[in-house]
């Protein structure tokens, strides 16, 4: 059993690793903004209101891990709604739990995350904290959503990254933050191969290989 954490902040190149990794080591793999994410857009099919925490985590409560659509969550709507609800102390709670109970099957587990390393999994063997410029990050985000015949526009998504790193670092609840045994892997410069080879050798020092 292993449990690696992997913490950053949106379009670092989180989840994109944490998926290679999860197929290269056979382990279990739970991107968990998708959890805050599957509970914005529960309350938004019912056509709840986002503020109502009691109502937040009920559906938080109610969520299975085993059914998250990564395509069908991935809507910008989605992610900003999740935003939102994901400040919510009872929320939060009620997924770190879920979370937990994921990180617990064998063979093991890695969760991609901006609290994994510090709140869901501080005993995690492994934590890697992956960051890149919020100049960047948008890029990324911006060339991904133009290749894929959307349109959008830079400026605007450089603003959406950085308000939600102000709103994910300034919370009084789980703010992000690096893990302070976490290795810290800087992708501004560093393409994914390079990215997952640097991971590679941490995992594979944690396993004794």
């Amino acid at each position: 059993m292993i449990t690696i954490a992997l913490d950053g902040p949106a379009a670092s190149g989180k989840g994109t690793l944490a998926r290679r990794l999860a197929a290269k080591y056979g382990l279990h793999h739970l991107d968990t903004g998708l959890t805050y994410r599957a509970v914005a857009k529960a309350l938004l099919d019912k056509g709840l209101p986002l503020d109502d925490e009691v109502l937040a985590e009920r559906e938080a409560g109610a969520l299975d891990l085993a059914a998250l659509d990564r395509k069908v969550l991935s809507v910008h709507g989605v992610g900003e709604a999740a935003s939102r609800v994901a400040v919510m102390p009872g929320v939060r709670r009620a997924l770190v739990e879920k979370q937990r109970a994921f990180a617990s099957r064998p063979p093991g587990a890695i969760l991609d995350g901006r609290d994994i390393g510090t709140v869901v999994c501080p005993d995690a063997p492994v934590k890697l904290y992956v960051t890149a410029s919020a100049a960047v990050r948008a890029e990324r985000r911006w060339k991904e959503i133009v290749s894929q015949g959307g349109e959008a526009e830079y400026a605007q998504i450089l603003a959406d990254v950085e308000r939600r790193d102000a709103r994910d670092i300034g919370r009084a609840d789980s703010p992000l933050r690096p893990a302070e045994d976490a290795h810290l892997l800087d992708t501004s410069e560093m393409d994914i191969e390079t990215a997952f080879q640097t991971a590679c050798v941490y995992i594979d020092a944690a396993l004794g290989h």
